[in-house]
């Protein structure tokens, strides 16, 4: 865990450095009225992070998962060299996130698009993140293509006390219409309680208005679940996270879950979207036939707001897009460098950008 004395850390930081040890910076944090400074105030920081893998699947063909694409044989020639490269490049970018800053990196990763708890078993080991130790909450969910979401975490940070899969209701003409669970999974961060929700929503496949209903039911799943929580701590710290297939200015987002896109109007027992403002000057972290969308998104609950607490508060939201991260060139130049074009192998990273924010607590 980190501990910095915070002076001059602009909303354009970047630091020259991976690790920073000693450095003098003012935390800013913006109150309903007013914007106070602290300065010459020790506080530890921690990272926490989603990243859509986009179809990490290992290379077997696993009955009842609609998987024989990845597989030797399947369209798309998934082998062993092809997943070895595959989780050498997500390992690359895990191991950046937030080093900047904290040289432990994300405490906590949400992932989606995963098929499977192994494959997680086979990333953790890698020699660029093993260290971290990062340990692993899943469960399978009765997703029709076989994905899943899962929770890592850093057992220097985080003691995992449970998790629970919540099930998201479709019908599609009548019939059950399976989709990822969301992950819900609570326990102490650095000693004090906080939760963590993993989402992957329905696609907008049939188009966005179409499909919209589907999102919604997911989202609800998510409000119905921090309500229950905020019936027993109205304070409580939890963060909504995943690839949401949609924006934080979409019904899903901005009305059912009902995240604010003002810090200052947030309320007790209600959310706050710092992806929107990113959103706004038109960064996203995936592109479509030219056009960016922000649906990779840490949604926060006003326990992580209060700077008048003791315990962790956001500070500050990231999006992940190095050069390196981006296609080259082709039909999908400039967009996130990606590992599949339909069929075509290009052996890139996935067609996301991971998210992060940094949480900031006094150092005692």
């Amino acid at each position: 865990m980190q501990k910095t004395n915070f002076q001059h850390l602009s909303d354009n930081f970047q630091p020259q450095t991976a690790m920073i040890r000693h450095l003098t910076l003012v935390l800013v944090f913006l109150s309903s009225a007013i914007t106070i400074l602290t300065a010459q105030q020790n506080y530890k920081i921690a990272a926490v992070g989603f990243y859509n893998f986009e179809n990490l699947f290992d290379t077997l063909d696993t009955e009842d998962v609609r998987d024989t694409e990845f597989t030797p044989t399947g369209s798309k020639v998934w082998n062993t060299k092809r997943y070895q490269a595959k989780l050498d490049n997500l390992a690359k970018v895990v191991a950046e996130l937030g080093t900047d800053v904290t040289p432990d990196g994300v405490a906590i990763l949400g992932v989606s698009e995963i098929e499977n708890r192994s494959v997680l078993e086979d990333f953790v080991k890698h020699p660029l993140i093993k260290d971290r130790n990062y340990q692993i909450v899943h469960q399978d969910s009765p997703d029709e293509r076989g994905i899943d979401v899962a929770l890592l975490y850093n057992p220097k940070y985080f003691e995992l006390k449970g998790h629970e899969n919540l099930f998201v209701e479709l019908y599609r003409d009548g019939e059950p219409d399976y989709t990822r669970d969301v992950l819900l999974v609570s326990g102490n961060f650095d000693g004090e309680p906080m939760h963590f929700m993993v989402n992957h929503w329905p696609s907008r496949s049939g188009g966005e208005a179409a499909s919209q209903p589907a999102r919604n039911k997911a989202a609800l799943v998510c409000k119905t679940a921090a309500d229950s929580i905020f019936a027993e701590d109205p304070k409580a710290k939890i963060i909504i996270m995943g690839d949401l297939n949609d924006d934080p200015i979409s019904p899903s987002v901005k009305e059912v879950i009902g995240a604010k896109t003002n810090r200052r109007k947030v309320r007790k027992a209600e959310f706050y979207n710092p992806m929107y403002e990113l959103y706004r000057k038109g960064i996203g972290t995936l592109a479509y036939r030219d056009a960016w969308s922000l649906f990779d998104q840490m949604i926060l609950s006003d326990g992580l707001l209060d700077e008048r607490q003791e315990g962790y508060q956001f500070y500050k939201v990231r999006i992940h897009n190095p050069r390196y991260m981006l296609q080259k060139h082709g039909r999908f130049k400039g967009y996130p460098f990606r590992t599949f074009g339909g069929n075509e192998y290009l052996g890139g990273y996935s067609d996301h950008f991971p998210v992060y924010i940094f949480m900031v607590k006094p150092a005692g």
